[in-house]
């Protein structure tokens, strides 16, 4: 493994508002620059009372502009929501603005309901022209499309990097045809994370873009200063997430003591599957549990993210994380 990354959903938590997300995502990304991450990517969702990042693009340029160096960018965009032109526009714009920062996540789904889908899109197609939409972004992004009749201005020239997002086997195909990194989703839907891995090295095409495969992991990671603080603290995203899955979304709840009053058995059941790709506890609990992901699937990056209720507390996990998977590229070096 070479690098370790943080995706932020920017959550809004009980008792809190939109600011108040987006102030804590600000210092969360100075803390990740400060603690050596790699990139810091932010997600498209629409229509959800807990999260605040549903302008992402926008988003990503108000943190690259609080930050330095690091990497500042989109896991992803859901480009069936919007035309590949004005995406172009908009992270040929942030690259003009952050030279050599920016990244291009791109999801399939709509990152929402339907009926928000629709709102959004106005007219939905029938076909699935992802595929043709990605290559079309990367098109206007390039160097040669300059001569073309229809430009990205800013986003000629910039070549931003493009990575395909995935949760199934599709995007680690289309990845590998078209040659370009490839991010897996295993931090809430990791059940095919192996197969997806070993087509998409299998299949990989060299691209004027990338040469050999790369691939990045995600993790959820809640780490605090001992196992059962860490326990604690992760309730919350547990208790989220089975609230998401009963269509009951919400702000993301206070931590609590008692989930199996909360959350019935079978519910339980499917949100820790989900969440299973994690790591939870006091760092050495958390280095094991890391540890081992990248054992067995040997990720060129691994990206981590945590839906922790307390500021601080977040910003701690963040730091622990930090520390242990620094370590963890230097036993890997």
């Amino acid at each position: 493994m070479q690098q370790y990354s943080y995706l932020d959903l920017s959550p809004i938590a009980e008792g809190h508002t939109a600011a108040d997300a987006l102030a804590a995502t600000v210092d969360l990304a100075r803390a990740a620059e400060r603690s050596g991450y790699h990139r810091f990517w932010l997600a498209e969702h629409h229509n959800m009372p807990g999260i605040a990042s549903a302008a992402t693009a926008v988003l990503i340029g108000h943190v690259a502009g609080q930050t330095r160096a690091m990497r500042i960018g989109a896991g992803g965009i859901m480009l069936p929501n919007h035309s590949p032109l004005m995406v172009a526009e908009q992270f040929g714009t942030l690259a003009t603005l952050y030279p050599g920062r920016i990244d291009l996540g791109l999801g399939r789904a709509p990152g929402t309901d339907m009926a928000t889908a629709r709102a959004l899109r106005r007219h939905m197609a029938p076909e699935d022209s992802f595929p043709q939409d990605v290559q079309e972004l990367i098109g206007y992004l390039g160097d040669a499309a300059g001569t073309a009749p229809v430009q990205a201005i800013p986003g000629t020239g910039t070549n931003v990097p493009v990575w395909i997002l995935g949760s199934s086997l599709y995007g680690a195909q289309l990845a590998a045809w078209l040659g370009l990194p490839y991010a897996f989703a295993s931090h809430f839907a990791p059940a095919l994370l192996g197969e997806a891995l070993e087509i998409y090295r299998r299949g990989f095409r060299p691209s004027e873009r990338l040469e050999k495969p790369h691939v990045m992991i995600a993790a959820g990671v809640c780490a605090a200063g001992s196992d059962a603080e860490a326990e604690f603290l992760r309730s919350s995203q547990l208790l989220a997430f089975a609230r998401l899955r009963t269509g009951q979304a919400g702000k993301l709840p206070r931590p609590s003591r008692d989930l199996d009053r909360e959350i019935p058995a079978p519910v339980m059941a499917q949100v820790r599957q989900a969440l299973s790709c994690s790591a939870t506890g006091a760092a050495a609990t958390v280095r094991d549990a890391l540890a081992a992901l990248i054992a067995r699937y040997r990720p060129d990056e691994i990206m981590v993210t945590g839906m922790i209720h307390d500021r601080g507390a977040r910003l701690r996990s963040l730091e622990i994380a930090a520390e242990v998977l620094a370590g963890l590229c230097d036993g890997a070096r």
